[in-house]
């Protein structure tokens, strides 16, 4: 009864702690998001760029920030897609990235407001 116990506890803890693991060829959670993050504001700043320019094209511009985006992340596009792909058919872990980004965006922008809020103190000329 003792080894049932200890064998039954084991494969529970062993099942939790797989949950959040991805197939080999998947890019990791934690390097998904961040590419992620970086492929999103790509195409809003690409979006937003083009509309004022209209001798450029927004896929092409698209395109050119997609690929220094995957140079800067070591990733190439497929694996980029075939990620973006199984994240997209476990929607536990698609949510559980997105509210990820959601969580260091917010941070980010307190971060921001709260450099923006702070006085800005003169030095004393007597000091120098």
């Amino acid at each position: 009864m003792k080894y049932l116990l200890t064998s039954l506890l084991a494969l529970l803890v062993f099942s939790c702690s797989q949950k959040d693991e991805v197939p080999k060829g998947i890019l990791k959670t934690e390097k998904m998001q961040l590419l992620f993050w970086d492929f999103l504001r790509a195409e809003v700043y690409s979006s937003n760029f083009a509309k004022r320019d209209s001798i450029r094209s927004e896929a092409i511009e698209n395109l050119k920030i997609q690929n220094k985006i995957f140079k800067l992340h070591n990733v190439t596009k497929e694996e980029f897609y075939r990620s973006y792909i199984y994240y997209s058919n476990h929607k536990e872990l698609m949510t559980k990235m997105i509210d990820s980004m959601i969580a260091m965006q917010k941070r980010e922008k307190e971060l921001k407001n709260k450099k923006d809020s702070l006085p800005v103190r003169k030095p004393d000329i007597k000091q120098l």
